[in-house]
């Protein structure tokens, strides 16, 4: 089955949604303007004092009058427009899809359960706050439209970066082993299982390359090729090795991994070669649109404009919903089937929005059996607002029983599942005594959380991704690879990342004696073994916290690489 790309039906009722739409822009526009000039981040009024313009005032004071006269002439076209585009949303699929015609069938399949029965399977999730300008300057964020495109620009040149493969040989013989000690550069292409050499550096981790802070006022800059002027990725510390391809250098955190722990790294790049990304937040359409053209050339099918909008019936989402459900999603796998599902029992802010779960089913390729190879992605958004634990535990429920029946009504018995992700910002952590019922909930019994130790105990590793919104542009936190030194520290980390809630009334004791101070992870990807194939085994292969975005959104993007082996011998039913 393949998915049609208009959410209408028929070209005709499309037509229609888009004049009503094209109506409503410019009013909606001048309301957006007339807030985002009187709301300035913590940048903007940094930049002010140090050039010393004293005109601020009299810009709010002219810039919200002219634009609240236009807000004015351009309302009743908008209301024209409201009547045509409110009712067409109960025909509207809810999310459009992107698709790019494959040039080979190579292109969207992962040959590497035809030829060797294995793969690697990497996933990231971020959290973008690309909501209207003027609602985004509330979370200490501006200019929508620059970051969306600087998100965009920023992921296509980690996706399409040479891998770095590491390598050791007797490093108990060797003496001390140096990060640059054999290190091979090899350039991943979208039809490899991702199997051949890759391991990691005992004693520590590898980190991906750093890339200087892009200004977002570059906004409309082509892509381009890392400077020929940066270092060598193969250059090891004896100089011994040359290659032609020029990359930043390579930074490695500081911290040793000990023995039996998860590999994980702090990297200022997300992940190369990601298969599916999931993106939340991504609440206004046009910044959705400037992600689809950046990440299209990279991920051929992207799931964007995910939710409902208007009135919507009461077994859907009772109250009238303004934004959609800022879940976005781009796959290089093929979309077999997709379904979202709005939560219908938001509350205060949140109910103005179409927060929900989107489930699709993607296409693989075929194992050595020439059976079909399929995996399960699935992204949520839960409920914002502090304690309202019973609020997100309801959605959980909702979640595991909607996936559950999503899985019943698409899996084929000539099928093998070998993947079932479950990821997006959930709004509650691991740590806060505040959020203790959502902790021991259920689902986390079905789905294994790498991080997590036990219920409100996280692995001694593990990173808080939800930034402080003041300091969001201070010194140590404002590039890539300053981000980076400062969450790898955890004397510095503590200024920066937010600290958990504590429960009402009780004095927060936080961290234990002897325990690091981690902070609040509300991002999370999770997987399941129990739902895929018998003939599969399902390693973690290594959990990423990404600082690419400094300055961009106030998550920490997250990122999760799986390697799933297929046994051929299986004898299967």
């Amino acid at each position: 089955m393949v998915l049609r790309a208009s959410p209408f039906s028929n070209g005709f009722v499309a037509g229609i949604h888009a004049i009503g739409w094209a109506l409503i822009v410019p009013c909606f526009w001048y309301l957006d303007r007339i807030i985002a000039v009187c709301k300035s981040t913590t940048k903007e009024r940094s930049e002010r004092h140090e050039q010393e313009c004293y005109l601020h005032p009299l810009k709010v004071f002219l810039g919200s009058i002219f634009f609240f006269l236009f807000f004015l002439l351009t309302a009743p076209l908008a209301f024209l427009g409201f009547l045509l585009w409110a009712p067409l949303q109960a025909c509207r699929r809810p999310f459009s899809y992107h698709r790019v015609e494959p040039t080979s069938a190579e292109r969207e399949t992962n040959r590497g359960f035809e030829q060797t029965g294995k793969a690697l399977f990497t996933f990231a999730s971020a959290n973008l706050c690309l909501l209207p300008d003027s609602l985004a300057r509330f979370n200490n964020l501006g200019h929508t439209q620059r970051r969306a495109y600087q998100i965009g620009k920023r992921i296509a040149k980690s996706v399409v970066r040479p891998n770095v493969i590491i390598t050791v040989e007797s490093p108990s013989s060797c003496g001390p082993v140096s990060p640059f000690d054999s290190i091979i550069s090899r350039t991943c292409s979208d039809t490899d299982g991702g199997m051949e050499g890759q391991s990691q550096l005992p004693g520590g981790h590898h980190s991906d390359p750093t890339e200087s802070s892009a200004s977002i006022d570059d906004a409309e800059e082509p892509l381009t090729e890392p400077s020929s002027s940066q270092p060598n990725f193969n250059e090891n510390s004896n100089k011994q090795g040359q290659s032609d391809h020029k990359s930043p250098t390579v930074l490695f955190s500081q911290r040793p991994r000990q023995q039996d722990e998860e590999p994980w790294e702090v990297s200022s790049f997300f992940p190369a070669n990601i298969d599916i990304l999931c993106l939340e937040e991504v609440f206004d359409k046009r910044a959705a649109k400037k992600l689809t053209n950046t990440l299209k050339p990279l991920f051929g099918h992207i799931l964007y404009d995910v939710g409902v909008y208007a009135c919507q019936p009461p077994c859907r989402c009772s109250a009238f919903k303004f934004f959609n459900s800022g879940l976005f999603m781009a796959s290089r796998f093929p979309v077999l089937e997709a379904q979202y599902r709005c939560f219908p029992n938001s509350r205060r802010e949140d109910a103005l929005a179409a927060k929900g779960l989107l489930s699709t089913k993607v296409l693989i390729g075929q194992n050595q059996k020439k059976k079909k190879v399929i995996g399960y992605f699935n992204c949520t958004h839960l409920h914002a607002p502090e304690g309202d634990g019973k609020i997100r535990c309801d959605q959980l429920d909702m979640i595991t029983r909607w996936i559950r029946d999503f899985q019943a009504a698409h899996r084929q018995p000539d099928e093998e599942v070998v993947f079932d992700v479950l990821c997006g910002d959930f709004n509650f952590d691991n740590c806060s005594p505040d959020d203790v019922l959502e902790q021991n909930h259920s689902l986390f019994e079905e789905y294994r959380d790498p991080c997590r130790a036990e219920a409100g105990k996280e692995k001694p590793w593990v990173i808080g991704t939800l930034l402080e919104q003041p300091s969001l542009y201070e010194d140590d936190v404002n590039t890539p690879e300053k981000l980076q030194r400062t969450l790898e520290a955890e004397e510095l980390r503590k200024q920066y990342i937010s600290p958990p809630v504590p429960k009402e009334g009780v004095p927060l004791v936080y961290p234990e004696p002897g325990q690091p101070w981690i902070g609040r992870r509300i991002d999370y990807i999770l997987y399941r073994e129990t739902s895929i194939s018998k003939l599969c085994r399902t390693e973690l292969e290594e959990v990423t916290f990404i600082t690419q975005l400094a300055g961009l959104t106030d998550h920490i993007p997250v990122g999760l690489r799986l390697k799933v082996t297929m046994d051929s011998d299986y004898d299967d039913e």
